[in-house]
């Protein structure tokens, strides 16, 4: 739907529950933004009444009679695309099917209890209504899941690895984003820690998937975990975790505590705290997500001397963390996601610097820029300028002179050796 400004988001609720269906249809309806226009019992109704209208949003159970919702989810993928929000239950097979529907394309997964569902879903109307609107703003293009060959090679480790850390944050379309980044790299990578904005019990799931695709060993954090090379750490749903130092060795510390900018675990949590223990020695990835989380975390750790990255528009389900990290300085590079595995690896790490250019010329027609030696071709958005392919942090606003058809600044940007 892209973004929707004022726009109603039009809803189709699918799941084989009554109760479920009159409760997040009471919730959703609350939203003024929001208009449900079915609640139907089972993906053949729900395809029945999508001829009639095509929703925004689906939110959809997984397990149902006459079709399941992967089958279901996989049709509506292969025809047109359309973002979905999983309603699964806390089950070790519910876990299981949802980390299928996550690799088919849906973007985001609220999850409900077997027994008390009508109070949960009550309690968690903020959760609902903030899925639904984050899968609104999906880019419908990034959500077809993509084939074996689409995904980025296994880039060669080139050097075996120092004690470095690399922290990831992302969110709505992350757990396909995650796929791509650490299903390429090779077993010799840097120590990893991942948040992924997730419900407790399926962060379990998700880890063991990536495992079994991974040559690096992906595993649920526990507390105390120590941070080794070639093993990526993903923050348990439900629980906040950071990094700590114990002599020259890092550990993870995995604890129950209450959500920061809602939401738990937190990529800014996360962020922080490897700012503030592996300082430059360390990478910070922003990713796929609605809102700012990670943001102020990930400016934190560029100001300590880290490298960061940001998953650039294009290949973004939602562009919202990075874009406010970009809006903040915080980032030095802004990549599309198949090139994050090679920002990952060691050999970038010494050839990293930044450079000050004295001048770059705009065209506003076309949106190129060149520094002055010609030498990094940049890409602007003419709607938002501060976003360029090579992170170049702009002093001065394009937008307040947009009918200059050229114009100076002054930028830096990072480049290799």
């Amino acid at each position: 739907m892209g973004d929707t400004g004022m726009a109603t988001i039009k809803v189709i609720i699918v799941d084989d529950s009554a109760v479920v269906r009159q409760v997040i249809s009471g919730v959703l309806s609350q939203d003024r933004s929001i208009q449900v226009i079915a609640a139907v019992a089972d993906p053949i109704f729900a395809i029945q009444r999508m001829h009639l209208e095509w929703p925004d949003v689906i939110v959809l159970d997984v397990e149902m009679p006459r079709m399941d919702g992967i089958t279901f989810l996989k049709k509506v993928m292969s025809e047109r695309p359309t973002p979905v929000v999983i309603c699964s239950s806390l089950t070790v097979s519910g876990a299981g099917a949802t980390m299928q529907a996550l690799a088919a394309g849906a973007v985001a997964i609220v999850a409900k209890p077997k027994i008390g569902v009508r109070n949960f879903l009550l309690d968690a109307s903020a959760q609902l209504v903030d899925a639904v609107k984050a899968a609104a703003q999906a880019n419908v293009s990034n959500l077809r899941p993509r084939s074996s060959a689409a995904l980025a090679r296994p880039v060669r480790a080139i050097k075996e690895t120092t004690e470095r850390v690399v922290a990831i944050g992302t969110s709505t379309g992350g757990t396909q984003a995650l796929e791509m980044v650490l299903s390429a790299l090779p077993r010799a990578s840097p120590a990893i820690v991942v948040v992924q904005h997730m419900p407790a019990r399926f962060t379990a799931a998700f880890s063991q998937r990536l495992d079994a695709i991974c040559q690096i060993e992906v595993k649920e954090a526990q507390d105390n975990d120590r941070v080794l090379p070639g093993c990526a750490l993903i923050a348990p749903g439900g629980k906040q975790m950071t990094l700590k130092r114990s002599g020259q060795a890092l550990y993870v510390d995995v604890r129950n505590a209450p959500p920061v900018n809602r939401h738990c675990p937190s990529v800014d949590v996360l962020f922080r705290s490897v700012a503030k223990c592996a300082e430059s020695n360390a990478l910070g990835i922003i990713m796929t997500g609605m809102g700012s989380d990670g943001a102020r975390g990930l400016l934190q750790m560029h100001q300590a001397g880290a490298r960061t990255v940001a998953q650039d528009e294009d290949t973004c389900v939602v562009f919202g963390m990075p874009k406010e990290a970009i809006k903040l300085g915080a980032v030095d590079r802004v990549l599309p996601v198949q090139s994050i595995p090679g920002e990952i690896l060691p050999s970038r790490a010494k050839s990293h610097r930044r450079r000050d250019c004295p001048a770059a010329e705009v065209y506003e027609a076309g949106c190129i820029a060149e520094d002055w030696r010609g030498a990094v071709p940049l890409r602007l958005s003419a709607a938002r300028p501060w976003i360029n392919a090579t992170a170049c942090h702009v002093s001065e606003d394009l937008s307040k002179n947009r009918s200059a058809p050229s114009q100076r600044l002054r930028f830096s940007y990072s480049v290799s050796a």
